[in-house]
């Protein structure tokens, strides 16, 4: 687990020059990686290129530094990840003759490169965001994994072709300052993160998951290619128990997988149906107790560590336990949030942050439920999208909006609360008569109304959604499959993975998640859509196969989410602050804002006449990016 940067100049430049650079973008995430660094440079007649990585170290101790070069020193790779699966690779190179001088994951890749070409990055199954220099081929390949779980930024200007584990690497080392990308205010403010391929600067790009850049080093073009071919979910005759077990053996086998290590490990045990599955996996193959990990908040209402001490007792973990209060918050929320180097507001990041801080001082990797949502069907949302359905066809589109304006009042809530009342209101806000509510539904922040209400008519952009919409196997989004196969583009890669890697690779701590796993995300897409969610019973084969372990009745209990109250603390320690950002001067200089919407929508929840905290809590945060990072 690393942290990796490049660059290309694209004209010659002396090595000196590349190693100052990339000396810079490497001190940037010694977070990443504070084990140790390195470095390759080249000068070329037409080119200078250096590819530099912090390594964490976690997987071959001794010999694994980094880069690894092949034995004529003609290809040279650096890597950020594991690759879960390298043992077995390695095994089919070395029964084909290839011999190898580290017991490293990296070192597979690059032979496997060498034997294959670009055709073997299909056969990982990992977390990684890699790249190799080809000196045979002048090119260099840039490699994201299936998921996104691991990042990669890039951008292609007149001068560099630079890419990087981390934004901050990129903007540092230009040498001017990059425009705003509306298309990314936009995607934020409506989502409450920025997913690939765009990020907040104008021609800075996430590298989308699954795909490669190649970059051709003569003619300084680059093109984009799919790693894995994504075929269409075809679903498959099997009956429920033949299901059932198959996923069973697929979990086990992921979660064995993703406990290779040659240091400590523990789990994220929130309590959940997913972080308490893996935590018993992993809790019945290892040889000794294992370590398990949660957090909870002083405030009680948003309190649920008792769920993880019943399961932590039940498998025999050595469980800890950590709560955090509003006093945590105002000594760490500055370096959370801006360690994202864009505006980011999925109020799970912090307790996030702080579990991971903590579980840093007893082990260096921690397995997490993370992925089990989106391959099983897990999240409320997706009832939504089925109650979509069934509403539009039985109430009229005029009474239906006669329902949702009277909903601003009757519904309203004054306090940071996700009630019944909030998930009416979120319902109704998404309804849509096109049959294309999918969208609105996973707007966090704002929905398509809101948002062209808030933003001025400049900065507004209506077809937010189309290009990932086309992704889809319909026109529409309407299915449980399609449902999923959205969250897998955007939330998942653009939120769920950021908040986890930048959280965790902020306290050079790092996480695994079992169930995102290629073998089961492509099974269960050839499950019926009721093996997954059974009437009103989410992950219904998931919960059934594990069922026997747990007490009665344990895994159909309801969780409230990994979130922060931050709704109150806005009103509290962070009052201030944020007033300073509704200030109409400071909003009239920045010419993104509707000064006569967003003023009284920051008031209102300010003097708890509404609560608009997920609303309120998307601009803070972008204000304080915008303050403290834009503007420096």
């Amino acid at each position: 687990m690393c942290g990796i940067n490049g660059i290309i100049n694209k004209t010659s430049c002396s090595e000196h020059e590349i190693t100052a650079a990339l000396t810079k973008m490497n001190n940037l995430i010694i977070h990443r990686g504070p084990d140790e660094d390195g470095f390759i440079t080249t000068k070329q007649d037409s080119f200078s290129l250096g590819m530099a990585m912090r390594r964490l170290s976690i997987i071959d101790l001794s010999t694994g530094k980094q880069p690894i070069y092949s034995d004529d020193k003609k290809i040279v790779i650096v890597f950020n990840g594991e690759i879960y699966n390298y043992r077995a690779l390695k095994l089919k190179l070395e029964e084909s003759g290839t011999t190898f001088k580290t017991n490293s994951d990296t070192e597979v890749i690059l032979k496997l490169y060498q034997k294959h070409g670009i055709e073997s990055f299909k056969w990982l199954d990992g977390m990684y965001g890699f790249s190799i220099f080809d000196q045979h081929k002048n090119k260099v390949f840039i490699a994201r994994d299936f998921f996104g779980e691991k990042p990669l930024y890039y951008t292609d200007t007149n001068k560099q072709f630079i890419w990087a584990s981390e934004l901050k690497s990129i903007v540092d080392v230009l040498d001017f300052k990059p425009e705003l990308s509306k298309k990314g205010v936009n995607l934020f403010l409506r989502l409450t993160y920025i997913p690939a391929p765009y990020s907040i600067y104008d021609n800075i790009f996430k590298l989308e998951a699954n795909h490669y850049i190649e970059y051709d080093l003569i003619t300084n073009a680059h093109k984009i290619n799919k790693i894995c071919p994504e075929t269409l979910p075809k679903e498959d005759k099997v009956s429920f128990e033949d299901a059932k077990k198959h996923v069973k053996d697929l979990v086990y086998e992921s979660v064995n997988s993703r406990s290779i290590s040659d240091v400590p490990l523990g789990t994220f045990l929130s309590g959940g149906v997913d972080s308490s599955i893996v935590s018993l996996c992993l809790a019945q193959s290892a040889n000794k107790k294992i370590e398990t990990f949660s957090i909870g908040f002083k405030e009680a209402k948003s309190d649920e560590t008792d769920k993880s001490q019943l399961v932590a007792k039940m498998i025999g973990s050595n469980h800890h336990e950590f709560k955090i209060g509003e006093d945590d918050l105002k000594d760490n929320i500055h370096e959370i949030l801006l360690n994202f180097d864009e505006p980011f507001s999925d109020t799970a990041a912090l307790p996030t942050y702080f579990v991971s801080k903590k579980t840093r001082d007893y082990v260096k990797v921690a397995l997490t439920g993370d992925g089990g949502d989106e391959v099983f069907g897990g999240y409320n949302k997706y009832y939504v999208g089925k109650m979509n359905t069934k509403y539009t066809n039985i109430v009229p589109k005029p009474i239906h909006n006669v329902l949702l304006n009277s909903s601003k009042y009757l519904l309203a809530t004054k306090n940071d609360n996700r009630g019944k009342r909030f998930k009416i209101r979120k319902m109704l806000k998404a309804v849509n008569y096109d049959g294309n509510q999918y969208w609105d539904i996973i707007s966090l922040a704002n929905t398509e109304l809101e948002l062209a209400e808030i933003l001025n008519t400049s900065h507004y952009i209506n077809d937010l959604f189309g290009e990932y919409q086309d992704t889809l196997y319909s026109d529409k989004a309407e299915s449980l499959t399609e449902f999923r196969h959205v969250d897998k583009i955007l939330s998942l890669e653009g939120g769920m993975l950021a908040k986890v890697d930048r959280t965790s690779m902020q306290n050079s701590l790092e996480c695994r998640a079992p169930f995102l796993n290629k073998k089961l995300w492509d099974y269960t897409n050839t499950l019926p859509e009721s093996f997954l969610m059974k009437g009103w019973n989410k992950k219904h084969i998931l919960k059934e196969a594990f069922k026997d372990q747990f007490p009665k009745n344990f895994l159909e209990k309801g969780k409230m989410g990994f979130g922060s109250p931050t709704g109150n603390w806005l009103k509290s320690s962070l009052k201030k602050e944020l007033e300073s950002y509704i200030d109409p001067k400071f909003l009239s200089s920045q010419g993104i804002f509707n000064l006569d919407k967003i003023i009284p929508l920051v008031q209102n929840h300010l003097n708890s006449k509404r609560d608009n905290t997920f609303r309120v809590w998307s601009f803070y945060c972008f204000q304080k990016w915008y303050s403290n990072i834009y503007l420096k």
